[in-house]
């Protein structure tokens, strides 16, 4: 069996989604996004799929990359692929990031599945079907009702605990919110989530990117304080001698780092440095599936959890095979917004969530997306 086509498809579907000019994400009013399929197909009619931006999986990629690495290669050789395009990155003038990378090797992942007729997780080495979730908070905003102040953000937790969720991760507030970042409305909105969900429910922070050692540090504090689960992305992770310093000043968990580049090998670093006390890696940041379980794998042999960034069947497929991740990340979630409302491109959810706050892993072959493959034709822009 032979890889004999590797094809993009950009579509748009409704999304009550909108970025600020940070980028990070809020509600807005509805209006069509946009997003892009690969499709690798063997000389035996087998495929696999994974999506990704537009802007990843662009034709250039396609062409530059994907095709001449992958194109009569043997799928299941998916290590040699994933190190043959990596080799390539170098040279491509960082037209082929990591995040391109993670969508190839998830496509690879799924047709596998596909064509054994296995889910994922279970090809990996299944260690559970069920993964408990925490609720992933969207950014602070100044969205009357919504997560405006530190009385919002508590009433939302609420509602999320009413949901079923066991643990709850805050995002605060970030620039271009009017008075962000501010370490002590931080601490504030931290303490008014405690106050109101009581302390069996794990809480965790995700704090502004580019917090100073000492704001990092007077934040930390309180969270000790509070009983917080852990601490991360509070500072530039550039400054790997920056985590190294506040981790040793603080008892609670740092965990990182999140979005730093360099794949399992930063990650590698980090640990040897002792900049954070539980490790972070995500299928789509660290460049696929494949080097999320080498971050994992490492972690493990040093005692580390590996937390994994982010949602998604990917994602969640990781949670399931390894045994060092206490949770999945479920999200991004807000009182204006239904998680559970299914996008147009899929049929179901890729991750279900029962009332006890477990997340469910699909028995479908591959990654378990239950792709609308009939809405994506009916909305497609661009085929290359």
């Amino acid at each position: 069996m032979k890889i004999e086509s590797v094809s993009g498809t950009v579509f748009t579907y409704p999304s009550k989604r909108s970025v600020d000019s940070a980028g990070h994400s809020h509600p807005g009013p509805e209006k069509d996004a946009k997003l892009a399929m690969l499709t690798i197909t063997c000389d035996d009619g087998s495929q696999g799929h994974a999506f990704g931006p537009v802007e990843v999986i662009r034709k250039h990629v396609l062409d530059a990359f994907f095709r001449k690495v992958m194109i009569g290669a043997d799928p299941f050789m998916r290590e040699q692929i994933w190190q043959d395009l990596a080799h390539w990155q170098r040279g491509s003038a960082g037209q082929l990031t990591d995040r391109a990378l993670a969508v190839a090797d998830q496509a690879l992942w799924d047709l596998a599945g596909r064509k054994l007729g296995q889910p994922v997780y279970k090809l990996i080495g299944g260690y559970r079907d069920k993964v408990p979730a925490y609720g992933s908070t969207m950014c602070g905003d100044e969205l009357k009702g919504g997560l405006s102040t530190p009385e919002e953000y508590a009433d939302f937790a609420l509602k999320l605990v009413a949901r079923g969720y066991k643990a709850i991760k805050l995002h605060t507030w970030m620039p271009p919110v009017s008075f962000a970042p501010s370490v002590d409305m931080d601490i504030k909105c931290c303490a008014a989530v405690r106050e109101a969900v009581g302390p069996d429910i794990d809480l965790m922070l995700d704090g502004y990117h580019w917090y100073s050692r000492t704001e990092a540090l007077k934040i930390g504090r309180a969270l000790e304080k509070l009983q917080f689960a852990w601490f991360e992305e509070m500072m530039d992770e550039q400054s790997m001698s920056s985590f190294v310093w506040l981790t040793q000043q603080l008892s609670i968990p740092i965990l990182g780092p999140e979005y730093m580049s360099g794949k399992h090998h930063t990650r590698a670093e980090w640990i040897k440095a002792g900049a954070s006390t539980m490790t972070r890696a995500g299928v789509p940041g660290v460049g696929g599936i494949t080097p999320t379980l080498k971050v994992a794998y490492m972690a493990d042999a040093f005692g580390m959890n590996c937390e994994v960034h982010g949602n998604g069947s990917a994602n969640l497929a990781v949670c399931a095979a390894i045994k060092n991740c206490a949770w999945y990340e479920r999200g991004l979630l807000h009182p204006f917004l239904d998680y559970d409302e299914v996008p147009a491109y899929l049929h179901s959810l890729a991750d279900p969530m029962d009332s006890e706050g477990f997340v469910h892993l699909s028995q479908k072959p591959g990654l378990g997306e239950d792709i609308n493959f009939e809405h994506i034709a009916a909305h497609t822009l661009e085929k290359y």
